[in-house]
């Protein structure tokens, strides 16, 4: 006798879930609150600003600039270029080398 393998035939459906749109992440600002001028725009959410700072010298008793970068977190929405001036805030780390976000642009 010869057996007959009988197939079952599972009916599947395909189901669209409809995914809701990402809400802004809100950030509060907790800590300095900085301006500097954006010197790197390349990255996708994420700019490098540049702020030159002034130390006094006591014993030479001049001024000596002081240079230092920080890399920022550019909310959605927000354009940045190269060159323009920007008001920052200090908040939680967004990752190992962000501590900063944008908050507005000056020029």
């Amino acid at each position: 006798m010869a057996s007959v393998k009988k197939e079952k035939k599972v009916a599947t459906k395909k189901v669209e879930e409809k995914i809701p749109a990402a809400k802004p992440k809100t950030y509060s600002i907790r800590g300095n609150i900085l301006e500097g001028k954006v010197i790197s725009a390349k990255a996708r959410k994420t700019i490098t600003v540049e702020r030159i700072l002034t130390q006094y010298i006591p014993k030479y008793e001049r001024y000596k600039k002081v240079k230092s970068k920080l890399k920022v977190h550019v909310p959605q929405g927000m354009e940045v270029k190269e060159g323009d001036k920007v008001k920052i805030g200090e908040t939680r780390k967004i990752s190992k080398t962000k501590n900063f976000i944008l908050m507005e642009i000056l020029k």
